[in-house]
């Protein structure tokens, strides 16, 4: 564990039950973007960048991981 994240857990040792766990549901979901934007990357730099990324778009939406883009928030 990095200094980083021990500093982190200390903070969050010191908040009250209920704000520890809305920030680590946060954490989560951030880290679990971050994967997810990993995972991509690695697909788009492969040879087959693109068409690599569509297959893995169609796998993704067959296992009911995909949502419709809202693009309001783009």
């Amino acid at each position: 564990m990095t200094k980083a994240i021990e500093t982190a857990v200390k903070l969050l040792e010191s908040l009250p039950e209920t704000t520890q766990e809305s920030l680590v549901e946060e954490l989560r979901r951030l880290a679990l973007e971050a994967q997810d934007e990993a995972k991509w990357d690695a697909v788009l730099t492969k040879g087959n960048g693109l068409k690599a990324a569509a297959q893995q778009a169609r796998v993704d939406i067959a296992a009911g991981q995909a949502c419709d883009m809202d693009y309001e928030k783009l």
